[in-house]
């Protein structure tokens, strides 16, 4: 058992992070993360306490004996919220309050209130309503301790205690209204990407574990003005700016939502738009704090939630930021550029590594073909984009979008 006590002289929230050892190898790594969701959302935690088990016990996800000392350790340390880093069952959840009578909430709740607090645009609000709905639904059990102690409080923001107190046919058709609207959303990013696309826009998407650095770096490079903490989830909305490279070409750089361990799949699902603007990009900066003892579980956690999310097979640039404050002998040997955006150290090699990925650069021009040349437009319609075409005295008149190559083997009818 893993316990830690320091004073808690301030008036917030305090906490007892509560885990279960299954044998999973980011155990400690996970407790850790979540001391820094709790700090981000506010509490102070009075301990952190760990139980190993074959499985967690159905009723109450610890044992017996476990839940005694929790009890205990609450009631000697003035404790009024438990947190534990797993997921509970709404009978879990339950059968904890009575037992310790100290309100309880999980990882995802952890979570999804930190969302609920740190959402600024109106779909990002959207987003995490709609994650946290879909969440309480099935713990609407009744009144149990987090139900019936009004006042607000960490796990408690976002759609209210209130609202999720009325009949679930409400919190349904809320949840039916919130995927419309997202739905909006999405076909109009869709529609953004797609009119970048057509523009020839290369985008550049900075994913990444959360607190890792990419709003520093988006900041750094366009001076785009995003808020840049150093708190977990500082920034949930995707911001997009345009980024010169040396050659005198730009791209879309796109920041996006950070990445965490056992993100709950209900944020994945809501906030799908958004992290489609890393899966359909064109490159990926993978970007991670090298100076963390766990940077390479990091970056490899980050690289499976992209193959998850479809974005396997897309060029990836490893970024390890934080360079100024890594040790050498850590970062030895392991590929990626080497950066500090907060110093603006190593941005020539970044933005060198950055034009060797782009695609095959494409350009929009117009074309006309002869009546006796007519074949040569197949080239068009197999390797380009076909924004207009008209029937001229002379031939076939066409604006398009298309490649470097095909631009020279058709350069002959350029207008």
């Amino acid at each position: 058992m893993r316990t830690e006590l320091h004073d808690t002289d301030t008036k917030r929230t305090v906490a007892l992070l509560a885990g279960v050892d299954l044998g999973e190898p980011d155990t400690e790594e996970s407790l850790d993360e979540l001391r820094e969701l709790a700090r981000t959302a506010g509490a102070e935690v009075a301990g952190v306490i760990c139980q190993k088990r074959p499985a967690p016990d159905p009723a109450t996800c610890v044992g017996s004996g476990f839940l005694q000392d929790m009890t205990d350790f609450c009631r000697d340390n003035d404790v009024d919220l438990i947190i534990f880093d797993r997921e509970l069952s709404p009978i879990q959840m339950r059968n904890i309050e009575q037992a310790t009578d100290v309100r309880t909430i999980d990882r995802t709740m952890l979570i999804l209130d930190i969302f609920a607090g740190r959402a600024r645009s109106n779909e990002g609000k959207l987003q995490v309503e709609l994650a946290q709905l879909k969440y309480m639904l099935p713990r609407l059990t009744g009144k149990g301790i987090a139900m019936s102690r009004l006042g607000g409080g960490i796990g408690t923001r976002g759609p209210g205690e209130t609202k999720l107190e009325t009949d679930r046919r409400h919190i349904h058709r809320r949840i039916d209204s919130l995927k419309a609207k997202l739905s909006d959303v999405a076909d109009q990013r869709s529609r953004q990407r797609e009119r970048r696309k057509r523009d020839g826009v290369v985008t550049v998407a900075i994913v990444g574990y959360t607190n890792a650095g990419k709003s520093t770096l988006l900041n750094a490079l366009t001076n785009a003005g995003v808020l840049s903490e150093d708190m977990l989830f500082a920034t949930l909305d995707p911001t997009a700016r345009a980024l010169a490279l040396p050659s005198g070409s730009s791209v879309m750089l796109v920041d996006t939502v950070g990445f965490i361990r056992r993100l709950p799949h209900h944020l994945i699902e809501a906030f799908k738009s958004t992290l489609e603007e890393a899966v359909q990009a064109d490159i990926i900066l993978n970007v991670c704090d090298c100076s963390s003892p766990v940077f390479r579980d990091h970056l490899y956690i980050t690289q499976k939630l992209l193959d998850e999310l479809g974005a396997g097979g897309k060029p990836v640039i490893t970024v390890l930021n934080k360079i100024d404050r890594a040790d050498p002998g850590e970062i030895c040997g392991v590929e990626g550029v080497r950066i500090s955006a907060k110093r603006g150290e190593g941005f020539d090699l970044l933005l060198e590594a950055i034009e060797k990925a782009l695609p095959v650069q494409k350009a929009r021009v117009t074309l006309l073909f002869p009546f006796t040349d007519m074949g040569q437009s197949a080239l068009v319609r197999e390797n380009g984009t076909v924004f207009s075409e008209e029937y001229t005295e002379s031939g076939l008149l066409m604006d398009c979008l298309i490649d470097a190559v095909t631009v020279q083997r058709l350069k002959q009818y350029l207008q």
